[in-house]
């Protein structure tokens, strides 16, 4: 390899490197700068004019954006059409083994993105709420059963203690759609299940138990379902007395969600390798105290990793986009107030599922920097030591070392973590009831930030006889 092709090579990989650094929240930086300050039709036009963006390896977030924004914009039903295909997606995904492949020799950007766990169960939480707006009481029940069915899924896919198994919130948004369709013993169920996990795993997860809307929810379809020793039973737990008087007939369901969740970022760690004898190489890291051993036959390349004494890996982390507003309220235009309560922490869950899988991401980036490692040495080759050799042997020697360097610095290149997550989902979901009146409603919803400074936004709601009626609404602020 000569240098003038050499030199030109060096080009190219510092702007394949330039590229490489940036975060999938960086790529996406015109669209996030829009929604974060609530242009929300200017980032839809974002997204619009990007459709290259729905046939890539991101493409779930992609429709998942999609459905966000058209949400908020109330096209309600494009933003189900939007949510489906993602959903589908999610469903239909399967796993491609050349691209797994090529993720240890690259990075693993290279395998197509399906979702996190919690980002799977919001798509339908999405969903059901559109339907809701758009009062199919119908379809929105279709969304509770495969909400069931993930749930379930999620259950089965993690046995042990302690970890992110199952969702109260969407166990309590369950009974509420049921509750909505008149079907108050599948409401009771569901909101039975939903305390038992904010009281059984939220609790000592989240430091989230169960929230004072739900626990009133329990005593109700309890009493409505003339389920008298499960009342009882409620009833001496939350030390209170179910009151008929109080429930009414056509009321609010509002949601609040609050801030923005976290977005992936990558951090790196830099580790040494040791000979650990019998065919392994070890690799250590003393100030985590990390020591993961590797096993490889090969004498020379098990040398080339131990001659290797420090490298960098790429791994993912979360970033926190804080909340801005500490608390909100819905006030009537009789001037009766309803806190908005804490249903779920999106941003604690993200956390959770990453953290519980670190060992995974540990274990593959270092296979990641092994294979690469390998790679480079088999392009290297064995060298002839200092036997004499002939000019084209020279020259051949000389073109594989050349490549494998070339190779090596491709691998720092493109060491990079896989920072890409659904970005426009909240950083947590607030809900209340709140009784109304037959006809014309004024609403006023007021968050509260720091120092006390208060802001308003207000909403009109007709109500018909014997209606629920539901709304969302997301304060895109952030407190970072």
């Amino acid at each position: 390899m000569n240098v003038k092709s050499f030199n030109k090579a060096l080009i190219g990989l510092l702007i394949l490197f330039s590229f490489s650094c940036a975060t999938y929240y960086q790529i996406n930086s015109e669209f996030n700068k829009d929604f974060e300050v609530g242009n929300i039709e200017a980032a839809k036009k974002v997204l619009d004019n990007n459709k290259k963006a729905g046939r890539k390896k991101a493409q779930f977030l992609y429709f998942a954006n999609q459905g966000v924004v058209n949400s908020m914009l109330g096209n309600y039903e494009e933003s189900n059409e939007w949510l489906e295909k993602a959903y589908i997606f999610g469903e239909d995904y399967q796993k491609n083994y050349a691209n797994i492949a090529a993720s240890f020799l690259v990075n693993p950007t290279t395998i197509t993105y399906s979702g996190e766990d919690h980002e799977q169960l919001l798509l339908l939480y999405y969903k059901a709420l559109n339907y809701l707006k758009m009062e199919d009481y119908e379809a929105a029940l279709v969304e509770c059963r495969r909400l069931n069915l993930r749930l379930n899924e999620l259950s089965d896919k993690y046995k042990s203690e302690n970890k992110y198994k199952s969702d109260a919130f969407i166990h309590n948004l369950m009974g509420i759609i049921y509750e909505a369709s008149g079907d108050v013993n599948n409401a009771f169920i569901a909101y039975r299940n939903a305390f038992n996990i904010y009281q059984d795993e939220y609790i000592n997860m989240f430091n989230l138990g169960a929230p004072e809307q739900l626990k009133q929810d329990l005593l109700r379809t309890a009493y409505l379902n003339g389920f008298d020793t499960d009342l009882d039973f409620y009833e001496k737990q939350f030390q209170t007395e179910y009151d008929p008087s109080s429930a009414s007939s056509e009321e609010l369901v509002f949601f609040w969600q609050n801030g923005l969740g976290p977005v992936k970022d990558e951090w790196s760690i830099n580790f040494t390798t040791l000979d650990g004898g019998d065919g392994f190489v070890t690799f250590v890291n003393e100030e985590y105290d990390f020591s993961f051993p590797y096993q490889i036959s090969d004498a020379n390349q098990k040398q080339d990793l131990t001659d290797l004494r420090l490298f960098r890996i790429a791994f993912p982390k979360y970033k926190d986009r804080g909340e801005y507003y500490e608390k909100a309220v819905l006030e009537t235009d009789s001037r009766n107030r309803y806190k908005l309560q804490l249903a779920e922490n999106v941003n604690a869950i993200a956390h959770k599922t990453l953290d519980e899988r670190m060992v995974q991401e540990f274990t593959k980036g270092l296979l990641r920097a092994a294979t690469k490692k390998v790679v480079e040495s088999a392009i290297r080759g064995e060298q002839g030591g200092d036997k004499e050799k002939s000019k084209e042997e020279r020259q051949e020697e000389a073109f594989r070392e050349g490549l494998s360097l070339l190779v090596g610095v491709v691998n720092a290149a493109t060491e990079k973590a896989d920072t890409r997550n659904w970005q426009t989902i909240p950083h947590s979901i607030y809900y209340t009831r709140v009784p109304l009146q037959r006809g014309e409603n004024q609403v006023a919803l007021k968050t509260i930030g720091p120092g006390g400074r208060t802001d308003k936004v207000d909403f009109t709601f007709n109500v018909k006889p014997n209606q629920t009626v539901f709304h969302m609404y997301h304060s895109l602020e952030s407190a970072r």
